[in-house]
């Protein structure tokens, strides 16, 4: 089956009423180790925007070899961009859904950073829950879209845009605890990462709060799957 194009019909539909688009998704949230990141990218309304750039898919759907290509022409098209993060630590202490919001919270305050008019704007959330406005008053709206990633553009730009960057940083952390084989794995539950925890326990950079000898959970007791 050939993977669904992202088209911007729901940003055409926002520009018609004057509105900027910020879209908003996760990566990292079933990991065992690391960080979750929020991708969050910009599309102003303009006339003479190039059109979706080639490949742009969700992350999930771009072969690892050819995703930082993807971010990268990804970049160059949106207005703006940027990658809030909560540290497993965090995840730890609050929870994931609660540690999802803050990370929002930090990307579209590094989109505000660069001049972006965070008051004009609307999110589109990848997903089905609103964990951004859980975690603290926005001053725009907030409308989560499921499959956005698959559907929207720009929930795609900002799909592949935060995929590569955390799996840029779990190859990094791979140098400093390279039993766990995180630039293959990318602190997902593979056989060999388990394997590793089982005869080297868990490092710092791992989610304490879950159940990772067994099911692994959202961080307040929940089972999820990876």
């Amino acid at each position: 089956m050939t993977p669904a194009v992202p088209t911007l019909r729901v940003e055409r539909a926002l520009w018609a009423e004057g509105r900027i688009v910020i879209a908003c998704d996760e990566v990292g949230r079933g990991a065992l180790a690391g960080p979750v990141a929020i991708g969050a990218a910009v599309l102003a309304p303009r006339s003479g925007r190039p059109r979706v750039p080639e490949g742009l898919r969700d992350s999930k759907l771009i072969p690892e070899a050819r995703r930082p290509d993807v971010a990268a022409r990804a970049g160059a098209w949106v207005d703006a961009s940027a990658i809030g993060w909560s540290t497993s630590a965090e995840i730890d202490e609050v929870g994931i859904t609660r540690a999802l919001g803050r990370a929002a919270h930090r990307a579209i305050e590094g989109l505000r950073a660069q001049g972006v008019q965070i008051g004009e704007a609307l999110v589109i959330l990848d997903g089905s829950h609103d964990y951004i406005s859980a975690a603290g008053a926005l001053e725009c709206a907030v409308r989560p879209i499921v499959k956005a990633d698959r559907d929207c553009a720009s929930a795609a730009a900002a799909s592949v845009l935060a995929k590569v960057a955390r799996d840029g940083l779990m190859v990094d952390l791979h140098g400093t605890e390279p039993v766990y084989v995180w630039d293959r794995n990318k602190g997902y539950a593979s056989a060999e990462h388990r394997a590793a925890i089982s005869a080297h326990g868990m490092s710092s950079h791992h989610r304490a709060s879950w159940a990772i000898a067994g099911t692994p959970t959202d961080g307040r007791g929940n089972t999820r799957p990876i």
